[in-house]
């Protein structure tokens, strides 16, 4: 499988890659990751369970098997080539009946990462389907933990929300937000996503 490299002005861009871990090891390659200098994101969140009687506050993977690692194609070629951990690029299909890997336009990283990256433990993880979200507005919250972030105005679970889709991957729906917070995104154009491959 190749993997097509973006040249800006001479150089390769760095994208998010949406990678795919085996057997709940996302932690694990973090590590690796971290100690190499590399930039990455595991969706994380606070989570209560009982250990021997007493209710304790874990951080743990929000979507297990899932990392998205920030680097040049040629430079995420090397890190697969050169780790002993089990990784692989999730793929899409195109019509022909070719694929190439996944990679997330820097903005809705961006977006994904400001609710995701706040590891709130009332965060909801959806593995959406296209379309799901089409009669939402497109927003932007103004206040709060969320601040910034551009998403779709939904109701969800009874409550109003803004879900962030990192399209084909994942979506996470941040806690209630009232309309106050949240201003409507009129012009479509000033908000294009920078789609890397």
């Amino acid at each position: 499988m190749e993997v097509r490299t973006i040249v800006k002005k001479g150089r390769e861009k760095e994208v998010w890659f949406a990678i795919r871990v085996t057997y709940n090891r996302e932690l694990k390659v973090k590590a690796d990751l971290d100690a190499r200098g590399i930039t990455n994101f595991v969706p994380m969140q606070y989570r209560r369970e009982e250990r021997h009687g007493v209710m304790v506050k874990r951080l743990v993977p929000s979507v297990h098997n899932l990392i998205f690692i920030h680097l040049t194609p040629s430079k995420m070629k090397e890190y697969k080539m050169t780790t002993d951990l089990p990784i692989r690029y999730i793929m899409s299909r195109k019509t022909d009946g070719t694929s190439k890997p996944i990679t997330v336009p820097t903005r809705e990283m961006e977006n994904f990462i400001k609710v995701a990256g706040t590891y709130e433990e009332k965060l909801i993880y959806l593995n959406p389907e296209p379309g799901d979200f089409a009669k939402g507005e497109r927003v932007r919250i103004i206040g709060g933990m969320f601040a910034g972030a551009e998403g779709i105005f939904v109701r969800f679970k009874g409550d109003r929300r803004v879900v962030i889709n990192v399209e084909g991957i994942v979506a996470v729906a941040t806690t209630f937000i009232h309309p106050s917070m949240i201003e409507k995104i009129t012009d479509p154009d000033e908000n294009t996503l920078d789609n890397a491959l």
